[in-house]
C-alpha cells in the first residue's frame, strides 16, 4: 500500500490498480473548501500518471457522510466578493470536470450524507456504489440558488427528466433505494460489507483490459454528446488500437487456454 498525504483535508493512497481520493473532513461531513477541490485535481493528475493505476475510487472519510457539499464555514475566505466566488467556482468546475472526463474509470463510494455538491461530485463519476443508510439530496430550492446548465445535465443523463425534477423541485432527502430506483447508483451494500464490496468491484475492473475500457468510456462519452460534436474517428482509431494491441492476443490466448488474462494495457 502507497499512502500519499495531500493536504489534511484530502488523503489519497495506492492499492494494487487502484487509487483511493478521499475526502477527510468528517467533523463537517466531508463539507468540501476550496483547498480541497484543488489537491483533488492534483491527485487525479498523479493516478492519471501512473500506469498501474487502472481505476479511481471517491469516498468520504468516516461513516457519516460521502460529501455534503460546500464548506460553508470557509465562506467568508473563500466568497468573501465577487472575484473570489468566480474563482471558487471555477475551481470547483474545473474539479468535476476533470472527475467526469477522467480516462480511467471513477468509483464513488457513498457513506451517510450526500448532499447538494455531494451529489454533483458522484454524478461525475462513472458508476455509484452507496451503502443502505445513505441519504441524498440538493436543497438548492430551499436555500434560493439556482444550478448551471452542465450539472443539471449530469443529473438528466443519469436520471432522466422527471426524477431530476422531483429532485431539485422537492429538495428532499431520498433514501437507498429510491436513489437505487431513480438509477441515481448503481448499487446499494450493507454499510458493514460496502468498502469491501467496492475493493472488489474495483480489483475486478481493474484486472479487465484497460485499453477495452479506455475506449469504451470514450465512446460512452461521445454518445451523450451533440451528434455535430462527436469525435467518431478517434472512436474508430481507439477501436483499431485495441484490435492491434498485446491485450487483444493475451485475451484471445487466455480463453483459449482457460486461465485468467494478464493484462498490459499495451
Amino acid at each position: 500500500m502507497n499512502t500519499m498525504v495531500q493536504t489534511d483535508k484530502m488523503l489519497s493512497r495506492k492499492e494494487g490498480h487502484v487509487g483511493y481520493v478521499i475526502f477527510n473532513n468528517p467533523e463537517r461531513r466531508n463539507a468540501v473548501s476550496l483547498e480541497m477541490w484543488e489537491a483533488t485535481a492534483r491527485i487525479l493528475d498523479d493516478f492519471g500518471k501512473d500506469d498501474d493505476i487502472r481505476v479511481v475510487v471517491l469516498t468520504g472519510a468516516g461513516d457519516k457522510a460521502f460529501v455534503s457539499g460546500a464548506d460553508i464555514s470557509r465562506f467568508e475566505n473563500e466568497r468573501a466578493n465577487e472575484e473570489a466566488i468566480a474563482r471558487y467556482n471555477q475551481t470547483v468546475e474545473r474539479a468535476n470536470t476533470a472527475i467526469y472526463d477522467y480516462p480511467k474509470p471513477t468509483i464513488a463510494m457513498i457513506r451517510g450524507f450526500c448532499i447538494g455538491g455531494g451529489v454533483g461530485l458522484a454524478l461525475s463519476c462513472d458508476l455509484r456504489i452507496c451503502s443502505d443508510d445513505s441519504r441524498f439530496a440538493v436543497p438548492a430550492a430551499r436555500l434560493g440558488l439556482g444550478y448551471p446548465y452542465h450539472g443539471l445535465k449530469k443529473l438528466v443523463d443519469v436520471v432522466g427528466p422527471s426524477f431530476a425534477k422531483e429532485i431539485f423541485y422537492t429538495a428532499r432527502q431520498f433514501d437507498a433505494e429510491e436513489a437505487r430506483a431513480m438509477g441515481l447508483v448503481n448499487r446499494v451494500v450493507k454499510a458493514a460489507e460496502l468498502e469491501a464490496y467496492v475493493k472488489k468491484y474495483a480489483d475486478a475492473i481493474g484486472a479487465n483490459a484497460p485499453m477495452t475500457i479506455a475506449t469504451t468510456k470514450f465512446i460512452i462519452g461521445e454518445a451523450l454528446k451533440d451528434e455535430s460534436k462527436r469525435d467518431l474517428a478517434k472512436c474508430a482509431a481507439m477501436v483499431k488500437k485495441c484490435f492491434e494491441s498485446d491485450d487483444y492476443v493475451e485475451g484471445r490466448r487466455a480463453f483459449m487456454e482457460k486461465r485468467p488474462p494478464v493484462f498490459t494495457g499495451r
